[in-house]
């Protein structure tokens, strides 16, 4: 049974359409997004109805920013990027969601930022799911 607070929680169908499970961590869902451009995570706190991350309590507030900087020193460290992307934007999908992103010199798009910039790659399915797999074996 789920917590009080996770009840009634649902993804966003864009966010699944366009990412693929990788593992729940304490209050999050980590999720890869499935743009082989850039190394690309998506955390998705549990809480229904959320939109930003001041709709949070404050203990979950805290949680989010665990979390992510977790994930963030994970993927700056497994990729060797140059800069880590830090998100919550929400103009499109209004569900909170928090985006990590491995930028270096040279990427697609560098320096600006990875919206707007050219069309989603999809990964082939099986170097998502092993990359998935190699994120959960690193937390």
């Amino acid at each position: 049974m789920l917590p009080d607070a996770k009840q009634g929680f649902e993804l966003d169908r864009r966010l699944e359409a366009e990412s693929l499970h990788v593992m729940w961590l304490g209050l999050c869902e980590l999720r890869l997004c499935d743009d082989r451009r850039w190394p690309w995570l998506i955390l998705v706190p549990q809480r229904p109805g959320s939109e930003e991350i001041h709709d949070l309590t404050p203990l979950d507030q805290a949680m989010v920013s665990f979390e992510t900087n977790l994930v963030a020193q994970m993927l700056k460290d497994m990729t060797g990027c140059t800069k880590i992307n830090t998100a919550a934007l929400g103009n499109v999908v209004r569900q909170l969601h928090i985006h990590v992103i491995a930028r270096s010199e040279g990427d697609p798009g560098w320096p600006g930022p990875v919206w707007g910039y050219g069309v989603r790659e999809p990964y082939r399915r099986e170097d998502l799911h092993q990359l998935a797999e190699t994120i959960r074996g690193k937390l």
